[in-house]
């Protein structure tokens, strides 16, 4: 048993750690109060959820959708958020156009369309908005959104739709404006505004919505000063057939299935199809530019420019004026080949000193009526002598008197030193040297260069370029030579002269000689062996080429459906084009291409020519059709590819590759993909040219309407 002393200890002890654990308890209380407290009291961005990835809904409108015997001048749409307008002036369109634009603005989360002309009666109006809503905070688009309403009893309510694509390049046209007549007459689309218009989305695609049952010519236009019709200069396409708008009913079936995956129930539902929604439309400029005098200018005392606003097939006719007394072969003229651009290089020396050089000169100008017309213009072409070139002139003199005054010093001094038997000291007879030498800078020369030198590819050209018309060249002075192991050896044969490359510039010269792959030549140029005509010579020149061999190169074989009447260009970046070849019979080749990534492009040239050419709607001429290999070629070297390419296989719209594709979707902002189950899902846009029965757009537009009204027809 315990004692009094030793239970008095026992309860000492136990009192002492009670009161400590008390202290404990207490102070872990305030340090976890401390703790909330603390948490409180920073600072943070609230989380918001998960990020909205869903586009406004509309959730009341006024009128109704579809509204008949409308008879006010405002339309309210208010949606479940707050809604911004974007680019609203390229993107939304109504139909009929007013001739007023009506106000389109937002409040929150209303947009309201306030006429400002009186509504037509009897007329069904259509306000397409593309995607030009959006909501506030995520800008999430609102995609193709309309709005249609009848000043009338009754509300148009058939469609046709489509596609509109650059013709030269199949570029989506986006945002353009897509309408038609009802007036069949080929005068409709230059006199009158379209009657009911849309625009395409960023994508090229339209639907011409609550149309009048008839028949249509259908037309796109880049409508530049806004009046809806229209103008020589702007882009337009139309087709050749009248488009009558039709509807067709098809079914589909959904299927319920239970939660152990049996059948439940087959629902059937009826659905109508808006027909045709399959046009192509290829968009062309028709090139057409007013012949007229542009610019003239003296850009420097020897020469003349002047700049037509149109191509020309003939020279103007120059008869100079001032100054009276002048060559007869006064000039060189450098030009572009449709004569469009033109420097007049001056030969005769007195029409250079000329302050003033007057010229008339006749030319080919358009009148009121739109007809070319000979006409007689003088034109005064004056010159004066930048600040810049005369303070450089001024310094030039100063330093060159300075130097000659120096010399008389020197060569005084040397002159009195040998009239005492004595000689000037070694700096100064140096000194004296150094003046009397001639300073190649004061000595004028023809500049010229090789266009390209060092490593060249098979088939380049050797091209001579010169900074003033060429005179003369002397053929002695001209010479070619071949590397064997490491000894320059004369080229075998007869070296042939340089000879201008066109009649375009007189200043770009070639050398014809057929060079071997994986050789190294020596092209050498003797001092004034080449004479302009300001009679300046050319310093040596002398300039190595070595050609890469075969084994750097690709070749490329393809076999194409289309037999001969097409050629084909080899694209690089940027569609820059680096090679053109002809098909024939049915199959084409390019050769020794250098290893990288290219594209290919195939023209149906229908005249011949050569070159792609545009259309012309007073003639009824479609641009010549334009097709694109799907594919990217990857070229490696020493290294042959042979593929077949059939032109139609591919949806036109689908065929330019992406990597050259110009003109691409919008990307929403913020745009982020949504995950499920840890797997990424990609959402597919609805095709509005797929009707998930059998119709289908794939760019032959020489079979679609004939297969898919075939594919109607057995429904």
């Amino acid at each position: 048993m315990l004692n009094l002393r030793e239970m008095d200890k026992m309860t000492t002890f136990a009192v002492r750690y009670y009161i400590m654990g008390k202290h404990w308890i207490y102070w872990l209380m305030t340090a976890a109060v401390g703790i909330l407290l603390a948490a409180c009291a920073s600072i943070g961005s609230p989380e918001g959820g998960p990020r909205d990835y869903t586009p406004p809904q509309v959730v009341k409108t006024s009128p109704a959708p579809g509204a008949l015997n409308f008879k006010g001048n405002k339309v309210e749409i208010t949606f479940d958020e707050i809604v911004n307008l974007k680019d609203q002036q390229k993107k939304v369109i109504i139909s009929p156009a007013p001739r007023t634009m009506p106000l389109i603005r937002t409040v929150g989360k209303k947009v309201t369309v306030e006429f400002r002309d009186p509504l037509e009666e009897n007329t069904t109006y259509v306000i397409d908005f593309s995607n030009a809503i959006e909501d506030n905070n995520e800008s999430n688009q609102l995609d193709g959104y309309t709005f249609a309403f009848s000043t009338g009893d009754q509300i148009d309510t058939l469609a046709v739709s489509g596609i509109v694509l650059r013709a030269n390049d199949l570029e989506p046209m986006q945002h353009v404006i897509v309408g038609l007549h009802s007036n069949l007459d080929d005068t409709a689309f230059t006199n009158l505004p379209l009657e009911r218009v849309s625009r395409t989305n960023d994508r090229g695609k339209f639907t011409l919505r609550n149309l009048k049952p008839g028949s249509y010519h259908v037309f796109a236009l880049n409508d530049v000063d806004g009046d809806y019709r229209m103008a020589r200069t702007e882009d337009i396409a139309f087709l050749d057939e009248i488009v009558v708008p039709t509807t067709s009913e098809y079914t589909s079936q959904d299927t319920v299935f239970t939660y152990d995956r049996r059948v439940d129930t087959v629902m059937t539902a009826t659905h109508t199809l808006y027909l045709p929604n399959d046009l192509l439309l290829c968009m062309f400029n028709e090139g057409y530019r007013s012949h007229y005098v542009k610019q003239t200018n003296r850009p420097a005392d020897n020469k003349l420019y002047m700049l037509f606003g149109a191509p020309n097939d003939s020279l103007p006719q120059l008869e100079v004026l001032r100054p009276a007394e002048h060559e007869r072969d006064w000039y060189r003229v450098e030009r572009t080949v449709d004569n469009d651009s033109l420097f007049y290089w001056i030969t005769d020396s007195a029409m250079i000193k000329t302050d003033t050089i007057i010229v008339a000169m006749t030319y080919l100008r358009t009148d009121t009526a739109d007809q070319l017309q000979q006409v007689t213009d003088t034109i005064r072409f004056g010159y004066r002598k930048p600040n810049s070139q005369i303070k450089e002139e001024e310094k030039k003199a100063k330093e060159k008197a300075d130097r000659a005054k120096r010399l008389a010093e020197l060569l005084e001094k040397q002159e009195k030193a040998v009239a005492q038997g004595k000689e000037l000291d070694e700096g100064q007879l140096e000194e004296i040297k150094e003046l009397q030498r001639v300073d190649p800078d004061e000595t004028p020369k023809l500049k010229m260069d090789l266009a390209k030198s060092g490593t060249i590819d098979i088939g380049d050209s050797i091209i001579v370029k010169f900074d003033a018309p060429i005179a003369s060249i002397d053929p002695g002075g001209i010479h070619f030579e071949v590397k064997r192991d490491t000894l320059w050896v004369p080229y075998p044969g007869a070296v042939p002269q340089l000879r201008p490359i066109d009649d375009c510039n007189p200043m770009r010269y070639w050398l014809p000689i057929a060079m071997q792959p994986d050789s190294t030549y020596r092209l050498s140029i003797d001092s004034a062996a080449v004479t302009s005509v300001y009679g300046l010579h050319n310093d040596p020149l002398s300039k190595e080429l070595k050609i890469r061999g075969l084994e750097e190169y690709a070749n490329v074989y393809f076999k194409v459906n289309v037999k001969n009447g097409a050629f084909v260009e080899l694209l690089g970046s940027g569609e820059k084009v680096m090679r053109t070849v002809t098909v024939k019979n049915g199959a084409f080749e390019i050769m020794n291409v250098p290893a990288g990534t290219y594209y290919l492009r195939l023209t149906i040239d229908s005249n011949g020519n050569g070159v792609w050419d545009t259309g012309n709607y007073k003639n009824h001429l479609q641009p010549e059709e334009v097709y694109y290999y799907p594919k990217k070629l990857k070229l490696r070297r020493n290294w042959d590819l042979d593929e077949s390419w059939n032109i139609y296989e591919t949806a036109l719209d689908l065929q330019k590759p992406e990597d050259i594709r110009r003109n691409k979707p919008e990307q929403a902002k913020n745009k982020v993909e949504k995950k499920q189950d840890k797997k990424q899902e990609d959402e597919e846009e609805e095709d509005e040219f797929s009707t998930g029965i059998g119709d289908a757009y794939t760019g032959n537009k020489y079979n679609d309407a004939k297969r898919n009204r075939n594919n109607r027809l057995q429904r």
